[in-house]
């Protein structure tokens, strides 16, 4: 039976010594056909069979009825499905960015041999950008099923977080529960500045949408109880944290007898205390609600990093190795962390978070520009590369000419956009290639 200190204890069995910390990268993208319309799952040159071509290639399938829905290889790397068929590469825990570097080329070199001569395009961005999003198919996931009618009740855009966004995300360990703290709290104060630099979805139905990251505004209106700036992440405890889990309604259960179905708003702690048709929940239970929560800082067995838009490879992995330095290296991380906090000084975070989804680095907060900011915290983490890990420094500095710019990503794409409109040169112009 499950406890509520038993959870508390199970965090605390999550650390790692320095020496072993880890790097993950998850990297999603968009597939496109020609006529800038999401591929969807089933059809000639769907992303079923684009996902059956992979699988010989040393992965594990997985199904889900008769459709094959991920893959999996031993190391831990994983091909999955987002809600609208967009491609999410999961890598393995690497020592350094620069081996995750090598790994997640190699995947995109797996990738495009699969596709072959098909048309279907891999697109860097963080929005799809000439689709209705209303006429993209689902994914046949049963877990889409229950969550599109849960989201599509509590945030008016939660389908288009669904089926039309594509992120980058990163993942780290922690030495103990002091450390975690600290790394969340970095990653949550300077969120809103982390969405800036990596925002790349200014475009939605062929034009303009007034965003710099429409990603991150979407999800503003998805959900406010399960993501953003929750109180258990900015002021982070194991103890908060499984507080916020146990409390957040739930959006479906899971079993052999009766497959995926709605919660109906019960909470973890309920089922825990009471039970729910007689049954009790088990440690997969909990580990299937950890990933029913999305704020903008997640900590399941390691600490991940969500608030940047899909970016073109090079700007993927320095997306990294920046937070590889500014969580690493202490000194980086504490200088990131008093920065933050002067950051978070003006105005409220939901202010500062709109500001950075409007205007991304040519905002200004706090009579200062967000690039001006962000040029703080790059500089910072420049220098703990420098003492972390000084052969991953060069792979930063895609981030540090970006920030440096005054731009965010999102800028070139409008630019783009304005040369040449048409799907097909617009897809070419941002096909997420290594």
């Amino acid at each position: 039976m499950l406890s509520r200190d038993g959870l508390i204890a199970e965090f605390q069995g999550f650390v790692s010594p320095r020496e072993r910390w880890r790097v993950g990268l998850e990297i999603e993208r968009h597939l496109l056909r020609p006529d800038g319309t999401p591929v969807p799952y089933e059809g000639e040159f769907g992303v079923r069979w684009l996902i059956e071509r992979l699988a010989p290639n040393g992965w594990k399938p997985k199904y889900e009825g008769e459709n094959m829905i991920a893959l999996f290889r031993a190391d831990g790397a994983s091909v999955t499905l987002e809600p609208g068929s967009q491609w999410e590469y999961s890598s393995a825990p690497q020592a350094d960015v620069r081996t995750l570097d090598a790994e997640c080329r190699a995947f995109v070199r797996e990738t495009d041999e699969g596709i072959g001569d098909a048309p279907i395009t891999p697109v860097a961005l963080g929005y799809t950008p000439f689709a209705d999003v209303e006429k993209i198919p689902w994914v046949p996931k049963g877990r889409y099923v229950v969550m599109r009618e849960h989201l599509g009740a509590t945030g008016d855009l939660a389908h288009h977080m669904m089926k039309a966004t594509c992120a980058t995300q990163a993942s780290f360990d922690f030495s103990d529960e002091a450390d975690c703290a600290r790394k969340v709290g970095v990653g949550m104060l300077t969120a809103p500045l982390t969405t800036a630099m990596f925002a790349n979805s200014p475009v939605s139905q062929g034009k303009p949408n007034g965003w710099q990251s429409f990603r991150g505004h979407v999800w503003t209106r998805t959900d406010p109880l399960r993501a953003g700036f929750p109180d258990a992440a900015r002021s982070f405890s194991f103890a908060k944290w499984v507080d916020y889990l146990l409390d957040v309604p739930m959006m479906f259960l899971y079993d052999d007898e009766h497959g995926w179905r709605p919660a109906r708003g019960a909470s973890f702690r309920r089922w825990m205390d009471e039970g729910i048709d007689g049954k009790y929940p088990d440690s997969a239970d909990w580990e299937l609600h950890l990933t029913s929560v999305f704020p903008e800082v997640r900590v399941k067995r390691f600490i991940e990093i969500r608030g940047a838009d899909c970016v073109a490879h090079p700007l993927a992995i320095a997306f990294g190795a920046y937070f590889e330095s500014i969580l690493y290296d202490d000194r980086a991380r504490d200088a990131a962390f008093a920065i933050g906090e002067e950051f978070a000084s003006h105005g409220t975070t939901a202010e500062r978070f709109d500001v950075a989804c409007r205007s991304g680095l040519g905002g200004v907060v706090g009579g200062r520009s967000l690039a001006s900011w962000a040029s703080a915290l790059v500089d910072a983490a420049d220098q703990g590369l420098s003492r972390w890990r000084p052969n991953d420094r060069a792979l930063m500095k895609p981030l540090v000419d970006q920030v440096a710019s005054g731009e965010s990503p999102a800028a070139e794409v409008l630019r783009s956009l304005a040369r040449d409109p048409s799907p097909v040169a617009f897809a070419a112009a941002h096909r997420y290639s290594a």
